[in-house]
């Protein structure tokens, strides 16, 4: 017999292409977070700067939040592939 291939219903493609958007959009706002700071951190050192501790605060807590909203989107897939 041919091995048969089971097709993932639309609800559950549909939730893998949102978690993979859903996580390329936390990557970025982490690194735009980042890069903010860093700048800051720059001017601290070669000019003047107003703000380098909010701003590391912000890209730590930004951080932090898109690894655990990635990991809690991840689980949903996962979950409802297993549903599926």
């Amino acid at each position: 017999m041919a091995d048969e291939v089971k097709e993932e219903p639309l609800k559950v493609i549909a939730l893998d292409k949102i978690a993979a958007l859903i996580t390329a959009a936390f990557g970025l706002v982490a690194a735009l977070a980042w890069n903010e700071a860093i700048k800051a951190i720059f001017k601290e050192i070669f000019g003047t700067a107003e703000a380098i501790g909010p701003l590391l605060i912000y890209a730590i807590v930004v951080t932090v939040a898109a690894v655990i909203l990635t990991i809690l989107v991840a689980r949903a897939v996962v979950n409802a592939k297993k549903n599926a």
